[in-house]
């Protein structure tokens, strides 16, 4: 594709984007009586316009059926967990039975940890990305240590080579191959949080599987951003959160895959919890746990129903749209800010892309560098109706959401980094 740095170009293209309809389904916060240009749906996606219909409709269920609502309606409590599987799975390639929407991300990470993370004398170690995000590095240090291991001793962590800011997949392997038979788990994100690489979700679960280890991934920056194939790759589990790029809202709930070889098995030790429980005999209330078969087995409460209800409609965005249509739509627009903020440093030279340029290693999220100026910059951008996501200590994280922003937004964000560099 041939780029042009005009408004024209960019209208050309939303006119020509088949998804262009679905920015009409979102509410965007105002500024100065205009759409804010909104580059953060990898924090916090916005609003779809239906969540508050379908809110609404839980809270008119409430209101009349109180208990029975259960049971009650078109979409009845008892089983609301099933009514989010089949869009969650076609969302990460998996088969119906091997998800389940439950609980939140670091709470499911610890429960998926308690069964896929067994140390033993010999293999106990676990390796992940350096860097992770904050809340994978607090969850793996305490499970190590409530295990009464040393963090230092029981975390191998993978950093990029010197002067670079992105891990290579054969780094990855080798410290895999170098762990071996110490080696009990290796638990990496999908897309990392800071830098926006992509890794290789299929040859990290291979390394890992030959090394003995399970292979388990964070993929709450990777679930509705990049297609995923869970099944087939052959990963062992998996969790993610729904609020960024699912739109589920605020502290929205997480989703859970494990793969069916270990879903099928009753004997893999877990923390249970009544919903887990063979649903057909949950209500004799009989002691003795025998889990409900896959992914559900690992529930421990009933559907927090508000929050599965935004969550729902979010999903159904997805269904209508397709992943492979976000993708392809994705590819052009992050490929267009690329182009757009290299255009920049002719006047901004100290901006600097941190993230892969090989579109196969990245999702939409694209880091800059910054420089000195980088905090002073994202404030002038944030005064002038830009929402970005500052990180320490000098990176802007830019997201643009294939399901809702526009060629015409990225072609904007130019201009203002333009009018910035004119005023210094």
């Amino acid at each position: 594709m041939n780029f042009h740095n005009t408004l024209d170009f960019a209208r050309q293209m939303d006119a020509q984007d088949p998804l262009r309809a679905f920015r009409q389904e979102f509410f965007f916060p105002q500024h100065g009586g205009r759409e804010v240009l909104y580059f953060c749906g990898n924090s916090l996606g916005l609003q779809p316009k239906s969540v508050r219909a379908r809110l609404l409709d839980e809270l008119d269920r409430w209101a009349t059926y109180a208990v029975e609502g259960h049971f009650k309606g078109e979409r009845p409590w008892m089983h609301y967990h099933k009514f989010l599987t089949p869009p969650t799975a076609r969302l990460v390639g998996a088969l119906p039975h091997e998800v389940v929407v439950m609980n939140t991300l670091t709470t499911n990470l610890h429960l998926l940890m308690v069964s896929f993370y067994r140390p033993t004398a010999r293999r106990y170690r676990i390796l992940m990305e350096a860097g992770a995000f904050p809340s994978d590095q607090y969850a793996v240090e305490s499970q190590v240590r409530w295990h009464g291991l040393d963090p230092e001793e029981a975390i191998i962590e993978v950093a990029p080579r010197a002067g670079e800011d992105v891990l290579h997949t054969a780094d990855i392997e080798q410290a895999i191959e170098s762990a071996g038979e110490s080696l009990a788990l290796v638990l990496f994100g999908g897309v990392n949080y800071y830098s926006g690489q992509w890794y290789d979700l299929p040859a990290i679960t291979a390394a890992a599987h030959r090394a003995g280890a399970y292979a388990g991934f964070d993929l709450a920056h990777a679930v509705g951003n990049v297609p995923l194939h869970l099944h087939d790759w052959g990963a062992d589990f998996a969790t993610w959160c729904s609020y960024k790029y699912l739109n589920a809202g605020p502290g929205g709930p997480s989703g859970v895959f494990i793969h069916e070889r270990h879903g099928d098995n009753p004997h893999l030790p877990r923390f249970a919890g009544w919903w887990g429980h063979c649903e057909e005999e949950r209500f004799l209330m009989r002691k003795g746990f025998k889990p409900m078969r896959g992914a559900e087995g690992w529930q421990l409460s009933n559907a927090q129903v508000l929050s599965f209800a935004a969550h729902l409609a979010g999903l159904a965005l997805f269904d209508a749209a397709g992943m492979e249509a976000l993708r392809a739509k994705s590819l052009l627009l992050t490929g267009y800010l690329e182009y757009i903020l290299d255009q920049s440093r002719e006047h901004l030279p100290e901006l600097y892309l941190i993230t892969p340029r090989d579109p196969r290693q990245r999702g939409c999220q694209l880091s800059v560098r910054t420089g000195a100026q980088g905090k002073a910059l994202s404030e002038y951008l944030n005064t002038h109706g830009v929402m970005a996501d500052w990180r320490e200590p000098d990176v802007i994280r830019f997201a643009p959401v294939p399901l809702y922003n526009s060629f015409e937004d990225v072609w904007h964000l130019g201009a203002l980094l333009r009018q910035w560099a004119a005023a210094q």
